[in-house]
């Protein structure tokens, strides 16, 4: 299996070196793509080095998997040509994901829609992820009405700048350059991405988005506000879900601690709820905080938490390519 990971000098493509290597991907050749100035570097897999290429070369190679974390732009100029030399894409930016041609996948949730035949599969929104991981075993159970997501999101998911700008402000260093237009440290921004014309940010938008593409179901309502918190690791999520039917706590609770890739943590007695710091480095989404609605009937509170830079992106990145291969469609 060869497989080339597409801007592997990044945040996110560092996460997903480590993850092909910790879940043991049968990777048979390597190849780190990475911008310009980082062709001819190493990066490091499996104890051995490896040079980066450019994105040409790689197309040139014909890998049998891509995996992408280069940006949109990038996705969008070049996946197309790995596709046509016969790759499959993975991709972690936002620029396939509402193409009604692509596939958008959450493995535990809709893999089973991928066939031989889709070359471009898009990864979906870290937020979005976690989120799904929770709405749809719940949907096929209850019926999802409405939802209403805030989400706190940890500044990983801007990226290596953001976390610099954390940290320089934790310290007093003023001549570190602001990724965020005002100061995260002791803060809290409600601004995730740029603003569109409805004055929501284009993450609010993917959350109130991806959902419906990925639970193949648009009957339901979701809206979202999203908030960039000084967290380093893990986004959270406050999350409303009015449904159709009525529901049971306890049934609830082992709906969700019986789905694939998510833990229950929910034990307020003992203080036990998900929370970023304890999400980090892990592969699995945590619930927790898992409640009855007191206003209004039908109506559930919880709590989601995950890895942003893995489970919300390199690790379903990776389990993509793992079902791929496994039902050889690759």
């Amino acid at each position: 299996m060869k497989v080339a990971v597409v801007g592997s000098t990044g945040m996110v493509g560092q996460v997903m070196l480590k993850v092909l290597e910790e879940r043991n991907f049968p990777v048979t050749e390597l190849i780190p793509v990475a911008s310009e100035r980082s062709i001819g570097k190493k990066v490091k897999y499996k104890q051995e080095e490896y040079t980066i290429v450019s994105i040409n070369d790689a197309i040139a190679a014909k890998p049998d998997i891509a995996i992408f974390s280069a940006g949109g732009s990038t996705s969008l100029e070049f996946a197309p040509l790995f596709a046509a030399a016969g790759t499959t894409v993975i991709d972690n930016s936002s620029a396939w994901r509402m193409d009604p041609d692509k596939k958008l996948v959450v493995p535990e949730i809709n893999a089973n829609v991928l066939t031989k035949e889709d070359k471009i599969i898009a990864n979906p929104n870290c937020s979005t992820i976690q989120l799904v991981m929770v709405l749809g075993p719940l949907n096929k159970k209850y019926d999802l009405k409405r939802v209403v997501v805030s989400t706190y999101q940890s500044v990983t998911g801007t990226g290596k700048a953001a976390v610099d700008q954390l940290n320089a402000e934790i310290k007093g260093d003023d001549s570190v350059a602001k990724v965020y237009p005002n100061q995260i440290f002791k803060n809290a921004l409600p601004h995730c991405d740029v603003f569109a014309d409805d004055d929501y940010t284009k993450e609010e938008i993917k959350l109130m988005k991806e959902p419906k593409k990925i639970l193949g179901d648009d009957t339901f309502n979701l809206t979202a506000t999203a908030v960039r918190v000084p967290v380093q690791g893990g986004h959270s999520e406050s999350v409303n879900i009015e449904f159709e039917n009525e529901f049971d706590l306890d049934e609830v609770r082992k709906i969700l601690s019986e789905t694939p890739g998510v833990i229950v943590m929910d034990d307020v007695k003992n203080n036990i709820y998900p929370m970023p710091l304890y999400s980090e480095g892990k592969d699995e989404v945590f619930v927790g905080r898992i409640r009855r609605d007191l206003s209004q009937p039908k109506t559930l509170n919880l709590w989601i938490v995950a890895d942003n830079l893995r489970k919300g992106a390199a690790t379903n990145a990776v389990q993509i390519a793992e079902y791929l291969a496994a039902n050889n469609l690759v």
